[in-house]
């Protein structure tokens, strides 16, 4: 199949209403567009070059946890969560008890894609992995009712109150199963002659469509991009979260792939994914030289501190992986008494490295303003 004259599927009549019953992807591909051939070509030189730079800068770990967040943020965001950046890093204690659903929405997301890299230690990505994932999002949150970790074995639509004025209907549920199969075989599958980032976009457009589950289809859609990246050994960390640029463009994002089933477009998606890739992948790049930078600038300040040295390079590796944060959590994770702790983060203050957010005297929280700032 060439990727120009890609048929997306058909509209089936239903009792009533019609379901979008999509083709099979599990075949053989031809890329024959040079526009998207170009893109693609600067999408894999960014991607190598982040690539490079995550084996490169020490402690990577804890700035991936950074990007992990921000990505939870943002794919939330697209499903109408309010919950910014700030808030999801800190404590559950900490947050308006109106804002917490939405906090512990984005936790899920960052507990699935967390735990989902893990098994792809010892599972391929599968169905069996994205089921998994799935139950993680909807656990205890909104649509903890509607099957968590199951295919649907009902219809569900985007977009209007109902069937009736829905803005577009997936395939039937009994068909689910078997797009799902032949969604798996199309990943592993060494015959599709298509380059990675060209079978994930066309994964990502495919799981779109299919709507496997009765919700939480957008945040599992977009974590099967970084999951496929990481198991197809694109990326040797996880590093490239693309709902970021979703969210900012948010409406040619849903346009985009709808054009697809509409038009039979798929040389327009493609193009709008790999500038996003580009465009993330530079701009991660990009942070992780502001981190550096910042790592040195915060380490030449802290020399002032003579004896304390070592307790503040200690306390400093803690906030780069939880930059808002209170005393007592910090106690606690470098077993330091709260004494010590207190006066060192007096001096972080003096140095500019650290702002105290509420004003007062007890309960005091913290926040490294500087590397924050990066990920915002």
């Amino acid at each position: 199949m060439n990727i120009s004259s890609f048929e997306s599927g058909k509209l089936v009549q239903r009792l009533e209403y019609k379901s979008f019953e999509p083709n099979f992807i599990n075949t053989e591909w031809h890329l024959d567009n040079d526009a998207v051939a170009l893109l693609l070509s600067q999408a894999d030189q960014k991607l190598g070059e982040l690539n490079a730079f995550s084996q490169l800068i020490p402690d990577v770990d804890f700035f991936i946890k950074m990007h992990v967040i921000k990505e939870g943020t943002k794919s939330s965001r697209i499903e109408g969560t309010q919950t910014n950046i700030d808030e999801a890093i800190q404590k559950e204690e900490f947050i308006q008890p109106e804002k917490r659903d939405d906090w512990q929405e984005v936790q899920n997301y960052i507990q699935a894609m967390n735990t989902a890299i893990e098994e792809l230690k010892h599972l391929p990505l599968s169905n069996r992995l994205l089921k998994n994932a799935h139950k993680i999002i909807l656990q205890g949150v909104r649509g903890k009712h509607k099957q968590p970790g199951e295919f649907r074995i009902s219809q569900n639509w985007i977009g209007g109150s109902s069937l009736a004025d829905a803005k577009f209907i997936p395939p039937h549920h009994e068909g689910v199963l078997e797009y799902m199969s032949d969604l798996e075989y199309f990943i592993h599958s060494d015959n599709s002659n298509l380059p990675h980032l060209i079978k994930i976009a066309v994964l990502h457009y495919q799981f779109e469509t299919i709507h496997p589950f009765l919700d939480g289809n957008g945040r599992l859609g977009r974590l099967l991009i970084t999951l496929y990246l990481v198991s197809s050994g694109l990326l040797v960390k996880p590093t490239l979260y693309l709902s970021d640029f979703f969210e900012k463009n948010k409406e040619h994002y849903y346009d985009n792939l709808t054009v697809v089933r509409t038009k039979n477009d798929l040389v327009q998606w493609l193009k709008f994914f790999l500038e996003g890739v580009r465009v993330t992948a530079e701009n991660s790049i990009n942070t992780f030289k502001e981190i550096i930078a910042l790592r040195a600038s915060v380490e030449t300040k802290i020399i002032s501190l003579g004896k304390k040295q070592m307790l503040a390079k200690t306390v400093l590796q803690y906030l780069y992986s939880q930059p808002i944060t209170d005393m007592q959590g910090i106690a606690i994770a470098t077993n330091v008494s709260v004494t010590s702790i207190s006066r060192l983060l007096n001096d972080f203050i003096k140095l500019e490295i650290l702002v105290e957010l509420t004003g007062f005297k007890r309960n005091r929280i913290f926040a490294f303003e500087q590397y924050l700032k990066l990920f915002r």
